[in-house]
Formats: C-alpha cells, sequence, structure tokens
C-alpha cells in the first residue's frame, strides 16, 4: 500500500489525535502500517474513500477495515470499571 494517490496531501483534524493529519498518515499511520479504523468516517465527506482503500487494499484487508469499529465509548468504561474492580476484589 505505498503507492501515493493524489489524496495523500488532504489535511483535516484527527478526531484521535486532535491535530490536523494528512490522509496519506490516516492510511499508513497506524502503528502496523494499517489504515485507521476511522479512515471511512472522518474521510467520507471529501471524496469517495470506500472505494480508493477498495482499490488500494487486498480484498481481505479491505474487508477487515470495512469491519472494524471501535467499542462505544460506554462500554469500554464498563470494562475498564469492571477490570478496575476484579483488581481490588470489590463486588
Amino acid at each position: 500500500m505505498n503507492r501515493q494517490t493524489e489524496q495523500d496531501p488532504l489535511e483535516r483534524r484527527c478526531p484521535r489525535l486532535g491535530g490536523p493529519v494528512t490522509f496519506a498518515y490516516c492510511r499508513c499511520g497506524d502503528i502496523d502500517g494499517q489504515p485507521c479504523f476511522k479512515i471511512f468516517d472522518c474521510w467520507w465527506e471529501r471524496f469517495d474513500v470506500v472505494a480508493l482503500m477498495r482499490e488500494l487494499l487486498p480484498p481481505d484487508a479491505f474487508a477487515r477495515l470495512s469491519q472494524s469499529r471501535p467499542a462505544p465509548k460506554i462500554a469500554s468504561l464498563l470494562d475498564v470499571i469492571a477490570q478496575a474492580k476484579a483488581r481490588t476484589g470489590q463486588p
């Protein structure tokens, strides 16, 4: 996925990082060089990001990306609370 695209220099504010990032960062910037799981949510208004990622990624990688969604924030918080209670022995 090292192929450059004309969209790579486009910038927007990243909701995860809180600052400006380029599209190139979003499609290659994850720890393991994979696209950010929010890439579809963030770029759909600027261009057809789904079609572009379908073109750039192998079918299995595109399927993983299109199915990846983080747990809702409340579910994450409840999980953290449950883990903390388990560590401290609280019911």
